[in-house]
């Protein structure tokens, strides 16, 4: 790495409790949100669960596709070598005080390095999962399940279930046989306080329904995943019944209640508010799925009018989620012992404001420095150069490349009447200095094509729709006169009202067919809204009712862009495969990148009907 890693003494060196790292981070002590003195005695005891979310694979603040640290607009870092300070720095402040540490899920797949030990060596062949690494050694107590452990296989999983140190949770993946969980649904933590008192902690592990679609071909048959709310109302009393005075969900499911998979499942995907709100005897959810940032919520339940406490720490290790409980000793009518709880809070600390865990990632950097080289070498080669350069205003191959691969995936995974029809697909120059060499093509030079972490959809949508399409998209050019020539300034990136410092090239979509040619022409002599002519599948007229299926990135489905159509059709592929990661496995697969396999000129822009030169 490029920077220095210190030791933990050296990161906790502001204080002997870890408080100058926790200030740095933003955590106030004690939390604002529950009254509670440690050093005050009395009868009342401060748990603190910790929590991560969504890690996907990040040990380092590294960006493997640009070689270099990791940054964003927000100048966030990520990783769980970064989260790891936070986390002992916790320990160091509440030492001696009951501390779970947890994650909710999503931790194998979304990075290289995870790609590489699943893929390209994979542990089920001999050695350890470098995620396996990092979390044994920050000392989780537990991890729910995410939907995106299940993409490489139950093999996989399993292996790298066998080499952590603490349980992977999953009570509502299940069993078809028995209809009883596949993993253990939840882990009861009982900790000494006080006096010679015992506090019991219960963690109930949910994971995503949607599984059931997203990996079909590696689950069908072999597990299911029953909704959140059912699995927890039926395991919650057996926890208490266990003597749990605390439960905490760790789910992987969103707070706010949607599905991307619409009614194709009868339980909804995000689900963490409705367990909330429905399941009686739960104090708090760690919130994962959603890649969002709660700090503080929370959610009435209907039975019990409790208020449920919900957090979400973002996702790549960005943030540490510190959840406080303060119980009081009480008695029950019987004179039995009793907790209740009298305050409850969270807040979210900044991974970018500490050190990198020595420890961390000294563990795993080895195997880094291993993916790191194989992100640079060599895994195909291309038969001539291709450049994004000119992606705006022509059909180039290197487009034309990613709308092949996204297509042909699609339509390999239809099912039903969906098989049948024509399939289509959609791609933006997302980097118009991408390009491949002529010669040897390396992972980082298909990554270049693809730099957004979108995942793959397949939706139904009529000849009207895709006409619709195409006319919004031709939005991003500027309305011009005569033929040229022009200056790609002079014709792209047109400022409208939702874009009023011009249409950036990521909202520019070409749209190409997979089995046969979509062609049309955008006349940027008109109006917006006329601009589409000509707009023809294997020679033919597209009509009102035809009906294809269209290959889309998760942002263009869920709304992203407000390109019409497609958030409201019918979803008919989602597997969850990142676009990126699909390119790069299809060099891998293939070995030679040769367009005439692919690539035709199928759009141009006209002025009155004929070509336009734009230099």
């Amino acid at each position: 790495m490029s920077q220095p890693m210190p030791s933990r003494r050296a990161v906790l060196a502001g204080g002997v409790t870890g408080g100058a790292a926790l200030a740095a981070a933003g955590y106030a002590t004690p939390s604002s949100a529950v009254e509670y003195n440690p050093r005050k005695p009395g009868r009342h005891v401060r748990l603190t669960v910790l929590g991560t979310t969504d890690l996907h694979g990040n040990v380092y603040n590294w960006d493997y596709f640009k070689n270099k640290e990791f940054d964003n607009s927000a100048h966030d870092d990520i990783g769980i070598a970064k989260v790891a300070t936070l986390i002992e720095a916790m320990r160091q402040e509440r030492k001696g005080e009951p501390i779970l540490t947890l994650d909710a899920g999503d931790t194998i797949q979304g990075t290289p390095l995870a790609y590489y030990y699943a893929r390209i060596a994979p542990i089920t062949q001999g050695g350890v999962h470098p995620m396996a690494r990092a979390m044994n050694l920050v000392g989780y107590d537990a991890a729910a399940l995410g939907n995106h452990e299940f993409n490489y296989g139950l093999d996989t999983l399993r292996t790298f279930e066998d080499q952590l140190d603490f349980p992977l949770l999953g009570a509502n993946a299940v069993d078809p046989a028995t209809g009883l969980p596949a993993f253990p649904p939840y882990l009861i933590k009982r900790f000494k306080v006080g006096s010679g008192r015992t506090l019991t902690v219960g963690v109930l592990g949910l994971t995503n329904p949607g599984i059931a679609i997203w990996d079909k071909a590696n689950v069908e048959g072999k597990m299911e995943f029953p909704g959140l709310v059912q699995q927890a109302r039926k395991l919650v009393p057996k926890m208490k019944a266990k003597g749990c005075d605390i439960v905490v969900v760790s789910a992987h499911s969103g707070a706010d209640t949607s599905s991307s998979y619409g009614d194709a499942l009868p339980f909804p995907e995000n689900a963490a508010s409705l367990v909330a709100a429905n399941v009686r005897g739960i104090d708090a959810i760690l919130v994962g799925h959603a890649h969002k940032e709660i700090a503080q919520r929370f959610v009435r339940n209907a039975h019990t009018g409790q208020q449920v406490l919900l957090c979400e720490p973002y996702y790549w290790g960005m943030r540490l989620a510190v959840m406080d409980f303060v119980v009081r000793e009480t008695y029950n009518k019987w004179g039995k012992l009793k907790w209740d709880l009298v305050g409850v809070g969270s807040q979210l600390l900044n991974s970018n404001t500490v050190d990198t865990d020595a420890a961390v990632a000294a563990a795993v950097q080895e195997q880094h420095d291993t993916v790191v080289a194989y992100v640079n070498s060599p895994v195909g080669t291309s038969t001539t150069a291709m450049s994004a350069a000119r992606a705006v205003v022509e059909d180039v191959p290197i487009i034309d490349f990613v709308n092949f691969v996204q297509a042909d995936a699609v339509k390999a995974g239809l099912t039903g009447a969906a098989a049948s029809l024509p399939v289509l697909s959609i791609a933006a120059p997302f980097n118009r200095s991408a390009s491949f060499p002529s010669g040897e093509v390396s992972v980082r030079d298909v990554a270049g094509l693809y730099i957004y972490d979108n995942t793959l959809l397949g939706v139904q949508v009529s000849g009207a729709d895709v006409k619709a399409y195409l006319e919004f998209s031709a939005r991003y050019y500027k309305q011009v006169t005569g033929t040229g020539p022009f200056t790609m300034a002079q014709v792209t990136n047109a400022v409208t009202a939702t874009a009023p410092n011009g249409t950036p090239d990521y909202n520019y979509d070409a749209v190409a067919g997979l089995d046969a040619p979509l062609t049309y022409d955008i006349d940027i002599s008109k109006e917006v809204g006329s601009r589409i002519l000509n707009l023809a599948y294997d020679g033919a007229e597209v009509k009102d009712t035809d009906q294809f299926v269209l290959a889309v990135n998760n942002y263009r489905q869920s709304g992203g862009g407000g390109f019409p159509a497609v958030s409201t059709a019918t979803v008919v592929y989602n597997r969850q495969n990142e676009i990126r990661q699909l390119l790069i496995d299809w060099v891998t697969a293939h070995g030679t990148i040769d367009p005439a396999k692919f690539a035709s000129v199928d759009w141009k822009l006209v002025s009155g009907g004929q070509p336009i030169t734009v230099s």
